[in-house]
């Protein structure tokens, strides 16, 4: 998915979540204004790309514990000036948790979100403009656990809240993920 696709993808995006529809115009405003938009190098905020991969009963989500963060959080990361945020996604996904199972669910657009990433050493706070995918993994398949994060874990849905804190957006994949499997 590339730029233009990307656009287009957000075009015709839907959600039932009010603040995923305040940060369409926000995308696309970055997308079309900003030609570095997936590179770190603009230093206001860019594209990144992050895996909400889910077990095979859609009841359990892998998570990491991201080590500069100190937060649980889904695996994903900067673009770096690819502009296919799947493929970004999914090179993430395989970096942080060593998983090579990854099926795509929907093919297209999970969930989107804008979040603030804090000041760290010589890295000031930005913004990250985050494409999500749905992925499903075997929980047979052996995590690995990269020197970017603490732990990798399945964590059940039931139980997410005690590992996150207040964090809307895991909060609203958790839901849409339940809407999905109690749908079927």
């Amino acid at each position: 998915m590339k730029r233009i696709e990307l656009i287009g993808a957000l075009n015709q995006y839907e959600t039932d979540f009010v603040e995923e529809l305040a940060f369409i115009p926000r995308f696309k405003s970055l997308l079309n204004n900003f030609p570095n938009c997936f590179e770190r190098s603009l230093v206001t905020g860019h594209i990144t790309a992050s895996s909400w991969i889910i077990n095979p009963s859609g009841n359990e989500v892998l998570l990491v514990h991201h080590r500069k963060l100190g937060k649980w959080l889904q695996p994903g990361g900067h673009a770096d000036g690819d502009e296919n945020t799947k493929n970004v996604s999914v090179k993430e996904a395989k970096e942080e948790t060593g998983l090579s199972s990854l099926k795509l669910l929907k093919d297209g657009i999970f969930d989107i979100d804008i979040h603030l990433i804090p000041y760290h050493k010589n890295t000031q706070s930005h913004f990250h403009y985050d494409i999500r995918y749905l992925f499903k993994a075997s929980k047979d398949e052996q995590i690995i656990v990269n020197d970017e994060s603490n732990e990798v874990k399945w964590i059940s849905l039931e139980s997410i809240q005690k590992y996150i804190e207040p964090n809307r957006s895991i909060t609203r994949m958790s839901l849409k993920t339940k809407s999905i499997f109690n749908s079927n």
